[in-house]
């Protein structure tokens, strides 16, 4: 089927995501430190690291399931705010994942941002990995509707997430601890944001290919 969104390339997407994020772990932390509780790489890590084992341990065999294992997963090991919202978000498209082709993946990416959202009370602008995710799930919608290629849309999707990081930048946050500084949390670049873009890197890298 084209553009076949399967178990087996949605399992090779986590994995790709803990492998950016255990290369970047300190880079993460550093980041949660300059305006959070400096907990953000280590705690991803260790719930990655755990859903990797998770479903080598019992592979999942439905795309749903996968991304199942990974909501829990994470919810029940990462502490902080990164478990709670980056499980709402697997939890989210899990629950919306459907056909197993490039729509039903975008549906289900849009059904996790929707989460998130709803989550942490948090729109784009308010320097959250909203501002990766919401870039991120538009590109892959317009790219979809113009007749791409799966690999290519996850592709322009992840340069959007990498924009929206860096956009975060000079943005004064609204919502979680780095709200706490003020006018302070501008000129620092948003640690969800930095891991949300990973995240859609890494789908780019493993789903490519399968268009």
């Amino acid at each position: 089927m084209a553009d076949a969104v399967d178990a087996a390339g949605l399992t090779a997407w986590v994995q790709e995501f803990a492998r950016l994020v255990r290369e970047q772990r300190d880079v993460l932390t550093e980041l949660d430190a300059a305006i959070g509780d400096a907990d953000h790489g280590a705690n991803l890590d260790r719930g990655l690291t755990a859903v990797v084992s998770a479903l080598d341990a019992d592979p999942a065999a439905d795309p749903a399931a996968v991304l199942k294992t990974v909501a829990t997963t994470l919810i029940r090991t990462v502490g902080g705010a990164s478990g709670p919202l980056y499980g709402t978000f697997f939890l989210r498209a899990s629950g919306t994942l459907g056909g197993g082709d490039g729509a039903a993946l975008a549906a289900a990416l849009r059904a996790g941002l929707d989460g998130v959202a709803a989550r942490g009370k948090a729109g784009p602008g308010d320097k959250t990995m909203l501002d990766a995710l919401a870039p991120a799930c538009d590109a892959l919608d317009e790219a979809l509707a113009d007749g791409r290629p799966l690999d290519e849309a996850l592709r322009a999707a992840a340069e959007a997430a990498a924009g929206g990081r860096d956009a975060t930048v000079p943005m004064v946050a609204r919502k979680g601890r780095a709200s706490y500084l003020g006018e302070r949390s501008a000129g620092h670049q948003d640690p969800g944001a930095t891991s949300a873009a990973l995240m859609l890197q890494a789908a780019a890298t493993a789903l490519t290919g399968r268009g």
